[in-house]
């Protein structure tokens, strides 16, 4: 792939899709670090990779040479360093160099989570997001936590241990500040739900 040189060329680089990334063919560009990519997890999360959570957005030819674009699930994630190193380091035992980019805009939605990735987080015992409709326009939705947990009741989280929809919240926070801590009313257990963004 030739390295862009032209204004727009460099403007398209800005450009990320917006939506879940389907794992890479051999027929498409950066195949090779995509694939390498895959062993990276969010380490949170360790079940899932960065590209199933939607955190992984982009490799690409920049001017100064391979870049790889990751998006945080929230601006103050914590993990974000550790991710960032983990994709340094996953590249660099293959005998890569990457710049690794940490873009905060668009923001990250969970509508960018691919559906393996919401298995997975269902058979890790963490019930996966309903979909957040953030991705099916330009808005910018900020969701804040209810002072009337009534209002959120309407929402069925299924429990991930048994199926059950007879759930509730108990913490807006659960084990991380993306998720919310439910409590299963047919088999007790307690289990934390991604919330939607």
């Amino acid at each position: 792939m030739s390295t862009p040189t032209t204004p727009n060329q460099l403007a398209a680089l800005n450009v990320l899709p917006d939506g879940p990334i389907a794992q890479k063919q051999p027929s498409e560009p950066f195949y090779a670090v995509w694939q390498l990519l895959e062993s990276v997890t969010d380490p949170e999360i360790p079940v899932v990779n960065l590209r199933e959570m939607g955190i992984l957005r982009a490799v690409r030819q920049t001017a100064s040479g391979l870049e790889v674009v990751i998006t945080p699930t929230y601006s103050g994630c914590p993990a974000m360093s550790q991710m960032h190193d983990d994709v340094v380091n996953a590249l660099a035992k293959a005998g890569m160099a990457a710049r690794v980019l940490t873009q905060i805009a668009p923001a990250w939605s969970t509508d960018w989570m691919t559906a393996q990735g919401r298995e997975k987080l269902r058979s890790y015992g963490i019930a996966p997001p309903h979909a957040s409709r953030c991705g099916e326009s330009n808005a910018n939705v900020i969701q804040f936590a209810s002072k009337n947990r009534a209002s959120s009741a309407h929402l069925a989280v299924l429990c991930p241990q048994c199926g059950s929809q007879n759930t509730t919240e108990t913490s807006h926070f659960g084990s991380t500040a993306c998720k919310a801590l439910y409590r299963c009313l047919d088999c007790l257990e307690p289990f934390d739900y991604f919330k939607p963004y």
